[in-house]
């Protein structure tokens, strides 16, 4: 085990498994997300039905491989087109009930991490389109400074990168 928050909610390991054949080896991967680097910091989204700040992503649709998904969820929740993912590997977890699920659970997602200068910001806030489940970005150092709501498993990723 990596870590284990508050919650219980817990980060079994990262596993180093080709991004091709993640899917093919692993039928329990659902998701993907993305750790967003803006120059030194890292730039989170507001989720507004977890009520915390986390990393940015979403699940598998039928037939969408793990890039076509973070390229699909950055579009969406980031309006970023064109840009350059660097894979991180597959996480495992061991996660509490849900919305989704409800009972505790395994996940395995598909991690990937981005660098953008500081002009992002601000095509970021234009042209993302998801305002509706993520009504808000924030920079990882100012929402700390405020002692905002950020989720643990998520704020422990950001180390992946």
């Amino acid at each position: 085990m990596i870590f284990k928050a508050k919650s219980g909610a817990e980060i079994v390991e990262k596993i180093d498994v080709d991004e091709n054949e993640a899917i093919e080896k692993n039928a329990n991967l659902n998701h993907t997300l993305v750790i967003v680097k803006i120059e030194d910091d890292y730039l989170l989204g507001y989720h507004k039905w977890r009520n915390d700040w986390e990393t940015f992503g979403g699940l598998i649709e039928e037939g969408e491989g793990l890039r076509e998904c973070i390229t699909r969820e950055c579009e969406e929740e980031l309006g970023i087109t064109g840009v350059e993912f660097e894979y991180l590997g597959i996480v495992h977890y061991y996660m509490p009930p849900d919305y989704w699920v409800d009972e505790w659970h395994e996940e395995y997602g598909g991690l990937y991490g981005i660098t953008l200068s500081r002009e992002y910001l601000q095509i970021i806030e234009e042209k993302r389109q998801d305002k509706d489940e993520i009504p808000a970005i924030g920079l990882y150092s100012e929402l700390k400074a405020r002692a905002e709501n950020i989720d643990e498993i998520n704020e422990k990723l950001l180390e992946f990168y």
